[in-house]
């Protein structure tokens, strides 16, 4: 209720500089730090336990500034970056759009970042009980970069000691070329050398994805991921398609998120079910508002999901609504456990 009294106010001040305050914000905020623990919603993904399965998707905190202050507001896993080996300014300002009327938003950000020094020495600074709460961390190359696949081996190196998980990004539409390592040749060489990257350590390895995939694509990269048991795919990243928008920013460069993007990126995430045939496990983003979005993802085959941009518009309580609707709907169902539930539809 306080956020929509706030808003208003909030959205007269820049996007990009409206994000930066929150960031201040929840790091002086005195908040539990906890993820919610929900008894039939904890999924077993890749052998971590999650304590349910509503996540942050990465972009929000960009450089492990507030990770355990999102646990505290309900999340039960938390993906900070995306961090690239070097600092990174990202693209010039403007960069980041709401897209009111459309309840969206468009980003061109550009793996904007600390670098990884900077975000090691924050993931090192967790100490006690807060350090047991699931952070993962979302990888990439930098822009200027001669050898990107280097580049994601080096991040796995430095982060596969600290992260729960990796999550090796390759869907930005804001890098130029990044896309290009989701064809299965190049795909097969960066995984198999971010796999030998992560030596003898265990840390899972998630592979993000973007929606603007045809039949074809989606085909390729199952096979080439089951054949190198990667341990999740995220699906879906944001989108360069540009459905019907009545904001102002529909023109903008760059990702689309939010609202827009829902019926695609369930519809990648059923396409990925199905070219997988269930032999790898899912992570749906994208459009996810609800518990009702939320349960739909699930029943289509996600075993986790992600929110970022719905935050701009529903507030930081969603998090905690949506474990909660979830949880109900377990119970209206007559399920002891959302594993029921995944993929069902």
């Amino acid at each position: 209720m306080l956020y929509h009294l706030l808003r208003p106010a909030l959205f007269r001040i820049p996007a990009e500089t409206a994000h930066r305050l929150t960031i201040a914000a929840l790091r002086a905020a005195p908040l539990s730090r906890q993820a919610e623990i929900a008894p039939t919603l904890c999924q077993r993904v890749a052998g971590i336990a999650f304590p349910n399965p509503v996540g942050l998707a990465p972009g929000f905190d960009k450089n492990a500034q507030v990770p355990d202050a999102m646990l505290g507001l309900g999340f039960g896993f938390v993906e900070i970056g995306t961090v690239t080996p070097r600092p990174q300014a990202g693209n010039p300002r403007p960069r980041l759009f709401r897209l009111t009327e459309d309840r969206a938003v468009i980003n061109r950000m550009g793996f904007n970042n600390d670098g990884a020094d900077a975000v090691v020495e924050r993931l090192r600074a967790r100490t006690g009980a807060q350090s047991a709460g699931i952070v993962g961390v979302n990888i990439g190359a930098n822009k200027d970069s001669p050898d990107r696949i280097a580049d994601y081996a080096q991040m796995t190196r430095i982060m596969a000691p600290l992260a729960r998980y990796l999550t090796v990004n390759i869907s930005s539409p804001n890098t130029p070329g990044l896309r290009d390592l989701q064809d299965e040749g190049a795909l097969a060489a960066l995984l198999d050398a971010v796999i030998a990257a992560r030596g003898t350590l265990t840390t899972p390895i998630f592979l993000k994805l973007a929606p603007d995939l045809d039949l074809r694509d989606i085909d390729a990269i199952c096979r080439v991921a089951i054949d190198r048991r990667i341990d999740a795919l995220i699906v879906s990243n944001t989108t360069l398609a540009r459905p019907p928008l009545q904001s102002r920013h529909a023109g903008e460069g760059g990702g689309l998120s939010g609202e827009p993007l829902r019926d695609l990126a369930l519809q990648r995430l059923r396409d990925f079910r199905s070219a997988s045939g269930g032999l790898i496990p899912l992570i749906g983003v994208g459009g996810i508002a609800s518990a009702d979005d939320a349960w739909e993802r699930i029943c289509a085959g996600a075993s986790l999901v992600q929110i970022y941009s719905a935050l701009v518009y529903h507030g930081p309580g969603l998090a905690r609504r949506i474990v909660r609707g979830l949880a109900e709907r377990c119970r209206r169902e007559g399920m002891g456990s959302i594993a029921e539930a995944v993929g069902s539809a």
